[in-house]
Formats: C-alpha cells, sequence, structure tokens
C-alpha cells in the first residue's frame, strides 16, 4: 500500500538523566541512574503510549539482541504487568526493522535487516505502509535521524539524576529545531514523562 510519506509519523523514544545521558561513565551496560525509574507507574504509562501508534518498530543490532533475551519472555509471562506485557507482545508481533552492518540473519521474526544509512532506511518506510514508525530506544540510530531532522515526535523520560559522565544524546553540532510539549506526567520518584512533537 502506498500513501503520503508525510502521514507516517517518526518517534523515538529513550530515557535519559538530568545531565542528557543515557548511559553513564562506565559506558552502554551503565545505566544505574536510569534502571531505578523504568518501571514505575509513570515509566509504565509512557511506555504504552509509546507503542500505541507504531506499526513498525526500527532498532540497532545491539538493542534488538538484547531486546530479544528479555521482552519474548514477559509475553508470555501471565504474573507480568499488563503494560510490560503489552508492549512486549507489541514488540514480538511487530514489523522490525534492525540497522546493522555486521548482522547477516535476523535475529527476531517479522523483522529485515537494513545496511544502509538510518535517513534513507527512514525515507523507505515512509513511502509505504501507515501508522508511526518508532525508533524503539537506539540513541544511535536517533542521533542520526536528528541530525538529519526527521523525528517528529520524542518520547523522553528524564530521570533525576546527575550521571556526571556517560554519552549523551544531544550534542552540538545538531540543526536548531523547535519542539512543543504535548504532554508531560510527573512520577513519585521525581521520574518526568514528556512527549515533545517537532514544530514545523
Amino acid at each position: 500500500m502506498t500513501t503520503n510519506p508525510a502521514a507516517r509519523k517518526v518517534t523515538a523514544n529513550i530515557a535519559l538523566t538530568l545531565d542528557g545521558r543515557y548511559n553513564g561513565p562506565g559506558g552502554p551496560a551503565d545505566i544505574g541512574a536510569i534502571v531505578g525509574y523504568a518501571t514505575t507507574e509513570t515509566a509504565r504509562d509512557h511506555l504504552t503510549r509509546i507503542w500505541e501508534q507504531a506499526t513498525t518498530a526500527v532498532l540497532g543490532r545491539v538493542n534488538a539482541e538484547g531486546f530479544l533475551s528479555f521482552w519474548p519472555t514477559v509475553a508470555e509471562d501471565d504474573s507480568a504487568d499488563a503494560r510490560d506485557r503489552g508492549y512486549a507482545k507489541w514488540l514480538v508481533d511487530v514489523d522490525k526493522v534492525v540497522l546493522s552492518r555486521t548482522l547477516t540473519e535476523s535475529p527476531w521474526p517479522r523483522t529485515r535487516l537494513a545496511n544502509a544509512p538510518a535517513a534513507d532506511v527512514i525515507a523507505d518506510l515512509k513511502a509505504t505502509g501507515e501508522g508511526d514508525i518508532l525508533v524503539n530506544s537506539c540513541p544511535s540510530v536517533i542521533k542520526e535521524l536528528l541530525a538529519a531532522d526527521l523525528i517528529d515526535r520524542l518520547y523522553l523520560l528524564i530521570c533525576p539524576e546527575i550521571a556526571g559522565g556517560g554519552e549523551r544524546l544531544f550534542e552540538d553540532g545538531l540543526p536548531g529545531s523547535t519542539w512543543a510539549v504535548t504532554r508531560q506526567d510527573t512520577g513519585e520518584q521525581g521520574e518526568i514523562a514528556v512527549i515533545y512533537d517537532r514544530v514545523r
């Protein structure tokens, strides 16, 4: 089905510390400043909003492989929080695109591999189908799309800690842009779930 490319919204979700980092000084596995807020009521409600309109998930290789080892078991776990199970079932069943230069076969069902720049992959996805395209918690892909001004909505979970080191999402050199807050919720631990829409 061919559709109007402008009709497909490109969204992205990620959790950040107050100093704008998605990991700490210890590297990619150093997420102690974030992980304690990922299962709060506010975070779980936010998680549901992230995927409700999305019909395609875009992932990088690292998070695709990490998600594969975790979320399918949650989808089958009757004792898991209903919001976690909803997200897990969506992730298992949704059409997925994994950006990778090294994978030769898909790590997930309903998944295709793409060895191409993220901007080109997004352009192809926008040219067909319908529903939101969710860049699912993949900093490297989100950065590339921010640099190309291709993200229409950001779902951010801001965790009330300063990591003091680690990798930042918003780095110098991004094109200037304006964003509007369309929803904001504050949790009991001080975490803030916020949705920003790109003003064009």
